[in-house]
């Protein structure tokens, strides 16, 4: 393919999406995602789509090496860490010819300046990012400045994320909203590579707990109050962040259903930036999610059950909406079939006529084209939680008496079920029924292929 018409890629992260969360499947009538339709509609949406992980660490790590994470252990927020070894995504488009640029989350796991992890030191030649390692997993909407920092003094800075964010591998303070300065730097980016095959990576903040943190005007224009984030000065954080999450949030839905929609604007003007350009027909644009949507933050995962943390459907079955006009994508279209977000890694460098090797992941422009491809199964392990899918059946395992799923009822307000349950997703996707007794062959089929599968990983 000649250099001057490989497509240009961008790559939209979000944080924690709710899976029914978008207008256009009508199943809320309090968010307006225009954007993410308009992508929809002039794209294919994966309704069978995955993450490698219910939770983002370890989900990011699978999706920037495009292997699965636990092949170097990554399986739980204190396992995670990026991949060891291999090209990354990033390094790929480098290696041919492509500028890169990356905007926004980085955790990987307990990440430092400099690290691997860090996206200049992954392949990416231009950068502005949070490191969510050094800040409780988060980045503040609205604040990153060492005043801030000075201002919330050591434990509250962390935890309520206002460390200032990285250019390159210099330290740069933000008084102002995350999210659109996001959007600007990923424009600014766009319109300098014009003339350049490039990859945009956008990694939004949003939707992520804690979502009161929006800029006055809107929360004026929205009619909605202010909320503090946590002063340490007042109570213990973790009684704190009980009251700060589902159900007991004031306004905790129109908090999230703002910052989602401020995030889908920005998501426009990216969109709008290509147009005006000329490149939308040369650029794949692909839209996903790090993980299932978080209920404890109001997201909603209708029709599925559970949410993140979990490996309920709603933990780690996401949006993932793909367009490319000038690369024979069908608009409109909606395509079934097994996709994982550790398959945009061959999707993508095939797409752009980039060499790659070593990946756990499948090309899917044939699903993307004409409905033929996906994987036969797939798996998930974290250590204290598994689960297996082949075809429409899904086994799953919670260890009864793991203290990681006891934090999770008590603290996040969810449970990730116990004990081994099998699900036939074809007549129950909401997983209501546990089918386990009824055929026990089956069990032990889809236990010995997840055994089979974390052996040849580890191996």
């Amino acid at each position: 393919m000649p250099a001057a018409r490989r497509p240009n890629v961008i790559l939209i992260v979000s944080d924690d999406h709710g899976y029914a969360d978008r207008s256009a499947l009508g199943l809320r009538d309090d968010v307006a995602t225009p954007a993410l339709d308009r992508l929809a509609a002039g794209g294919v949406s994966c309704t069978e789509a995955y993450v490698t992980a219910p939770v983002c660490s370890p989900s990011r790590a699978g999706l920037m090496a495009g292997r699965f994470q636990e092949r170097w252990g990554a399986r739980w927020f204190d396992s995670s860490r990026f991949a060891p070894d291999g090209a990354s995504l990033a390094e790929r488009f480098t290696e041919n010819g492509y500028a890169t640029g990356y905007f926004g989350k980085v955790h990987y796991g307990p990440e430092r300046p400099g690290d691997r992890a860090c996206p200049p030191h992954h392949g990416f030649a231009e950068s502005y990012y949070g490191l969510a390692g050094m800040q409780q997993g988060r980045l503040h909407y609205l604040r990153h400045s060492t005043a801030a920092v000075e201002e919330y003094g050591p434990e509250a800075s962390w935890r309520m994320a206002v460390q200032p964010m990285y250019e390159g591998d210099e330290p740069v303070e933000l008084e102002g909203f995350l999210t659109a300065e996001l959007g600007r730097r990923a424009r600014d980016f766009v319109a300098r590579h014009e003339n350049a095959p490039f990859f945009c990576m956008v990694a939004f903040n949003a939707v992520h707990n804690f979502c009161w943190q929006l800029p006055p005007e809107e929360l004026d224009r929205r009619g909605l109050p202010g909320f503090e984030d946590w002063d340490p000065g007042v109570g213990d954080y973790v009684d704190w962040y009980d009251g700060a999450i589902s159900p007991k949030l004031p306004d905790g839905r129109a908090y999230y259903a703002a910052q989602l929609e401020l995030m889908d604007a920005e998501i426009g003007r990216l969109l709008d930036e290509l147009d005006a350009r000329g490149l939308a027909d040369d650029t794949i644009v692909v839209y996903t999610t790090d993980n299932g949507g978080s209920t404890c933050n109001y997201g909603d995962n209708t029709p599925l059950a559970g949410t993140k943390y979990t490996l309920w459907e709603g933990g780690i079955r996401v949006p993932m909406l793909v367009r490319w006009p000038g690369g024979d994508v069908p608009a409109g279209v909606e395509r079934a079939g097994l996709v994982s977000t550790v398959d945009l890694y061959p999707t993508l460098l095939g797409a752009t006529a980039a060499p790659y090797a070593d990946t756990d992941g499948v090309d899917l422009l044939p699903l993307l084209r004409n409905g033929s491809g996906g994987h036969d199964e797939l798996h998930w392990e974290c250590g204290w939680q598994w689960a297996v899918r082949r075809g429409d059946w899904k086994l799953r395992y919670v260890q009864p008496d793991s203290p990681y799923a006891d934090g999770i009822r008590t603290v996040e307000h969810t449970d990730p079920g116990r004990g081994l349950t099998l699900y036939d997703l074809a007549a129950d996707l909401g997983e209501t029924r546990d089918l386990a007794a009824d055929h026990p062959d089956l069990v032990r089929e889809l236990t010995g292929r997840h055994e089979s599968w974390r052996a040849a990983l580890a191996g």
